[in-house]
Order: structure tokens, then sequence, then C-alpha cells
């Protein structure tokens, strides 16, 4: 059975809860309490040393980081290869927006993290970060559909949740209608699913 270590406010989870979903995998739901910092728990510990959700498990095969377990969900369990391609062009294309869901939008989760429960970070300079990379994706996507390629792919997922919840961060995204226009195109896939923060389309 597939576990999932799993904090329900976090878009880091979410992503792998919205692939898991639409590839139609059961999977055993673990609550990890975020907020009482259960994360930084001798026990969370052995299970992920860096402390950080989510953590997922296939077995005995243990991952830790969203886009890694992206890429293990995408490369064994999706048939048609669609999520993640197998040609190296295209594999490479996902993999720079992988990146950047785990690296520069994050800028927006810190925000949100500042905003919803208070942490301690610089809220302007997050702000500022989280402006410059959504200016780049909203220029990216002016005359595609999708992030890489032209079908969604795994790119999407990682960079969806925390691009979507950037107003929960201070962040307005009505300078950015080809992200807003994606946004919504996403909401719209088989298999999509809401999470607090990022409703169902109407």
């Amino acid at each position: 059975m597939l576990k999932l270590y799993d904090f329900e406010l976090s878009g880091s989870c979410y992503k792998i809860r919205l692939l898991l979903n639409i590839l139609g995998l059961p999977y055993e739901k673990v609550s990890v309490d975020f907020i009482n910092k259960e994360h930084k728990t001798e026990a969370f510990l052995a299970l992920n040393p860096f402390g950080e959700i989510p953590v997922f498990e296939d077995g005995t095969l243990r991952l830790r980081d969203a886009q890694a377990i992206l890429v293990y969900l995408a490369r064994q369990y999706d048939q048609t290869h669609q999520w993640y391609p197998t040609d190296a062009v295209s594999a490479a294309k996902v993999s720079q927006w992988l990146a950047t869901g785990g690296g520069e939008i994050m800028n927006s989760a810190g925000a949100r993290l500042v905003k919803i429960l208070n942490y301690p970070l610089d809220l302007d300079k997050l702000q500022a970060g989280a402006h410059r990379v959504f200016k780049i994706m909203d220029a990216h996507l002016a005359n595609r559909n999708w992030l890489e390629l032209d079908h969604p792919t795994i790119a999407d997922i990682a960079c969806f949740p925390y691009t979507a919840m950037a107003g929960e961060g201070g962040i307005d995204l009505s300078a950015y209608p080809n992200i807003l226009t994606w946004i919504d195109r996403i909401k719209q896939l088989q298999g999509f699913i809401p999470m607090p923060g990022i409703p169902a389309l109407a």
C-alpha cells in the first residue's frame, strides 16, 4: 500500500495527493501535525532527517521531496508516460519546471507561512521573489496551455499549488492573466481535487 505522510494545508503534500488522484492510485494517508512541529520530532526525523513534509512510502521505498515523489509516481504508475515523458528532451523540459516548483515558487509558500502562521520571515523579500517568478511564468504561458509540451505534465502539478494560493501570501495574481487561465485549466483536469485555499471551479 502506498503511504503519504501528509498535512492538509501543505501545498507540497497536495501536489502528491493531486497526482495520486489523477492516476487513480489508492493510498494510506498519515496526518502530520505541522502546526505543532511534529515534523521536527525524533520520530519523524527517523523518516526524513531534513524534517520536511511530504514523505512517501511504496513498500520498502521511502522518498522525501515533493518533486522527487512526483517523478517516481509518474514513472512508476503512469503507463502512458504523459505526466513525465521518457525521451530526454521532454523529460529535461519538464524537470526544469520541477526545479522551479521546488525553488523560486517557494517564495509564495514562504509568504503564505508569514501571513497564515506568523513565521518570522522577510515578507517583502518573499513577495518580491514570487512576483519575479510569476512574471516569468505568465510570459511563458502567453502562447501555450501548459508549462511544457502540449499536454499537462508533473511540471504543471509541481508549480500549481503555491501559485494558486499566492493570494494567501498577500500576492495579487491579477496582473498575470495567463497564469489565472492556466490555474483554471488545471482545475478542469479529470481527477482534480481541491484543497483549502484552492477551490474547485464554480
